[in-house]
């Protein structure tokens, strides 16, 4: 059952993510990922603060933390999209790219965690 959690959660993570590509523009910004990874980091703080504070059934946890928060996050091809701004000479891209990347996810896993608590 643990796998089956985690690969149902995964695939729906991944099939956002895919939607989220398709609507949003990508361009050397890459927003769809951008926006991935914030979306991500904010419902895995609310669920880690959940957690924390009211104690998540094994499989939900599986499901929703490990399935679709690794499914829909793409830390991965963050990246290789940093690489290829580096590659293409884009260096002032690539670190706004990165630094907005990290301080907002940081934001949205607390923002996340902060919203969870008043539940």
């Amino acid at each position: 059952m643990t796998y089956l959690m985690i690969f149902l959660g995964g695939g729906l993570g991944s099939i956002c993510r895919f939607g989220l590509s398709k609507i949003l523009p990508n361009d050397d910004f890459s927003w769809a990922t951008f926006s991935a990874n914030f979306i991500a980091s904010f419902i895995l703080g609310y669920l880690i603060s959940s957690e924390l504070y009211k104690g998540m059934e094994g499989n939900t946890k599986l499901f929703l933390m490990t399935g679709f928060c690794g499914g829909f996050s793409t830390f991965s091809t963050f990246t290789a999209e940093v690489f290829r701004n580096f590659q293409s000479g884009n260096h002032t891209m690539a670190f706004v790219y990165i630094t907005a990347s990290i301080l907002l996810c940081l934001l949205g896993l607390y923002l996340g965690f902060l919203l969870a608590k008043q539940f």
